[in-house]
This record gives C-alpha cells, sequence and structure tokens, in this order.
C-alpha cells in the first residue's frame, strides 16, 4: 500500500511539489530568523548613534519601536514571497485596513504627530511655564499624545499635543531674564519730578532688579484722569513675580507718604438748571 501512494505521488509529481515547498519553507525560516537578528542590531546601532547625540529619551524610544516594526515586517514580507504567497494582494489589504484605521484615528494620529514635533523641536521642556493651547501652568510632562501641566493653583491639566503644535506658545521660562512692565499713573495737579524721583528711589534700592539692561522710567501717556508713568526694570526670571509685587505696593505706600495720588477713572458731571417758560 505505502509503495503504491508513494509511486502514485512521484506519478503526479506531488513528491517533487512537496520536496520544493519543504526547501522554500526552510529557506523562509532562515531569512526569518537571520532578518529578525540583523533588524535587532539595526535598531541598537541607531538607538546608540542618537544617543551619543543626546537625542530626547521618548523620541528615541519612539523611533526604535518604529523602526523595529517596520524592519520586521520586511522581513514577514520577504519571508512569504519566498514560500510563494502573494505579498501585493497583502499589502493593497493591509494599506486599505490601514486607511480606514487613520480614518478613524485622525484625532488620535493628530495629537501623536505633533507630540513627536514637541519632543523634536523642543519649544518648551519639563519645568518651563507656559501658555500654549488655551492653558497656562508649569509643564510637567510631554507625552505622545497630550502635555501635562500644573497651574498655579496646583490643579493637573492635559492638554492634546495637536491643540499645543498648532497654537502660538508662549515659554516664560525660556530666557534667563525678564521685564517688569507697570503703568503708574499720578494726578495731573502733583509734582511729575517728584513722582520720578519716587519711583527711581524705590527702583534703585531693590537689589534684586539687575543694572544691565537698565530701567526705564518714563512718562508714557498724557490720559483721560492721570498722567502715566511707564517702569520698566529686567529681573532674573525667577524673581519675576515677587519683584513685581513689592514693587506695587512700594509704590503704593509711598506716593501716600509723599502726598503723590493716584488717580482713578472719573467724570464730571455739570448740572444747569432749566429755565421754564413764563
Amino acid at each position: 500500500m505505502k509503495e503504491t501512494i508513494m509511486n502514485w505521488l512521484t506519478h503526479t509529481g506531488w513528491t517533487n511539489n512537496f520536496t520544493n515547498f519543504g526547501i522554500n519553507l526552510l529557506i523562509a525560516i532562515a531569512i526569518y530568523l537571520a532578518g529578525k537578528w540583523l533588524a535587532r542590531r539595526i535598531v541598537k546601532l541607531i538607538d546608540k548613534l542618537m544617543l551619543k547625540r543626546q537625542l530626547d529619551e521618548v523620541l528615541r524610544q519612539f523611533i526604535c519601536s518604529i523602526l523595529s516594526v517596520l524592519l520586521s515586517f520586511v522581513v514577514v514580507l520577504i519571508a512569504l514571497e519566498q514560500v510563494g504567497v502573494d505579498t501585493t494582494s497583502l499589502l493593497a489589504l493591509l494599506g486599505a485596513a490601514g486607511l480606514a484605521v487613520g480614518l478613524a484615528l485622525k484625532d488620535s494620529l493628530s495629537n501623536f504627530a505633533s507630540g513627536v514635533m514637541l519632543i523634536l523641536f523642543k519649544p518648551f521642556k519639563a519645568g518651563d511655564f507656559v501658555e500654549a493651547g488655551g492653558s497656562k501652568g508649569v509643564v510637567e510632562n510631554v507625552g505622545m499624545f497630550t502635555t501635562q501641566m500644573r497651574t498655579a493653583d496646583n490643579k493637573e491639566i492635559n492638554v492634546p499635543n495637536a491643540n499645543i503644535y498648532g497654537s502660538t506658545i508662549v515659554n516664560y521660562s525660556a530666557k534667563p531674564t525678564r521685564r517688569i512692565d507697570l503703568v503708574i499713573g499720578v494726578g495731573y495737579d502733583d509734582d511729575l519730578k517728584k513722582a520720578k524721583t519716587i519711583l527711581e528711589r524705590i527702583v534703585q534700592s531693590e537689589p534684586r532688579i539687575l543694572d544691565e539692561p537698565s530701567a526705564v522710567i518714563a512718562v508714557s501717556e498724557l490720559a483721560d484722569s492721570s498722567v502715566n508713568f511707564v517702569v520698566r526694570p529686567w529681573v532674573k526670571t525667577a524673581d519675576y513675580w515677587e519683584v513685581k509685587w513689592f514693587l506695587t505696593e512700594e509704590i503704593k505706600l509711598a506716593f501716600d507718604a509723599e502726598g503723590i495720588s493716584i488717580p482713578y477713572p472719573q467724570q464730571d458731571v455739570h448740572m444747569h438748571p432749566v429755565q421754564s417758560a413764563a
């Protein structure tokens, strides 16, 4: 019986087919194993190069993950080609599936792409105080889909990366120094030179104010109810708010002590008696 079956397989060509398939399968397995080993080596090499260039860790991990998936996919395609699988149809099917998934997850993909750009170009880093995406706070973490921020009153907010990257980003911590902009109004009947002298004395006596660039104190506007001074000293970024609050308080106390008024908007209403007709 066995000899009869073997003779039939030999006569019909099935023996050669099984032999060829087995050889191709072994070659495909060898290609897969060798390809996976080579892919891992390539990923490790690229990771070392990025580490040497001090690339961001999150971006490094992301690039290595994507590269590993792509190389593994190529290795699988080559192995399938070896055993006779039509990879053209498979690629078309995967392309259609990828398009459907992309349309369904377009918002997530947009946040993902924006996260990559934020990590790559670094408009801010963890610890910076920024205003972006309609929110303001200290950046705690830049993730792939959202950026975590902490507000001044210690609330945690997670802003989608697409909202941040697609809007204006104001980084208040990017530079080592900042300028304080104060507008101080005095009355039209007050002594302008005396008021300016008081402002200069307060600014010069504050040690946290920098000598360079020098502070600007000047009359900027003759407003409706007051003569406005601009007070623009420079401080270290870390001292900005404390110095601004200190100056505002000291100017008010000094003006009160020296009899300089700080007017508020007001209107004069004149009443005219109406004479009745006789």
